[in-house]
């Protein structure tokens, strides 16, 4: 009897703890899961959409690398051709086949292509800043002299106006010289180099040798000393 009345005021006395927990102090048997609403207010950030003054536009363009679409072009077009210029010297005095060396030949000029590129735009870059320099009093001079021989309602232009009309002159006339004298600069140093390496540096090479040394490390010669000018 005591043993009864020892169990069964166990379980009263753990019933009367469980009632307890949940009358009294309001807490449940089984833990409450929390739950957390990690959404946050998506923030949007919109950009002005101011557009660029036209003298802001020039002076961005004097700033970056980048070059029109129609100087992209003359620059590829003006680069596979000196790069391909070699061929024809190791096709006729080394006797180079084109169907046994076509190949080669093709890779080597779209290598030689890209770099001739690559230093095109480098030494532009360098050169259009100095020739605009060189070039501001005569385009200035020029410049106020249309200004002067222009109608009178043209002779009232703000000073804003022709200080445009000034960067505008000076920077085509930097770019145009920049572009034409890039390209002649790097053609004439690739074909000397590959003239040195060719008929003296790898002349006890085989012509296939011979023609890849010299017109593949010609065209990484310019365009390694293309980045030094900048």
């Amino acid at each position: 009897v005591s043993t009864q009345s020892t169990g069964s005021s166990g379980i009263n006395a753990e019933y009367g703890k469980q009632w307890y927990q949940r009358r009294v102090r309001g807490v449940s048997s089984k833990p409450r899961k929390l739950r957390i609403d990690s959404s946050e207010p998506r923030t949007t950030i919109r950009m002005s959409s101011q557009k660029l003054t036209a003298e802001e536009e020039v002076l961005l363009n004097d700033f970056s690398k980048s070059v029109p679409r129609s100087t992209s072009i003359l620059f590829h077009l003006n680069a596979l051709f000196v790069s391909a210029t070699p061929i024809w010297l190791f096709w006729r005095i080394q006797q180079l086949e084109l169907d046994t060396y076509g190949i080669m030949f093709a890779i080597v000029t779209l290598v030689s292509t890209f770099l001739m590129s690559l230093a095109y735009k480098n030494v532009k870059y360098s050169l259009k800043h100095k020739i605009a320099q060189k070039r501001h009093a005569g385009v200035t001079a020029e410049v106020m002299q249309q200004v002067a021989d222009a109608s009178s309602d043209m002779k009232k232009t703000v000073k804003k106006e022709k200080d445009d009309r000034v960067l505008f002159k000076k920077t085509e006339v930097a770019d145009l010289e920049a572009t034409h004298f890039s390209i002649f600069y790097n053609n004439a140093l690739f074909l000397f180099l590959v003239i040195i390496l060719s008929f003296y540096v790898l002349k006890n090479f085989s012509s296939g040798a011979n023609y890849l040394g010299s017109s593949v490390t010609s065209a990484c010669i310019v365009a390694f000393l293309s980045t030094g000018s900048n």
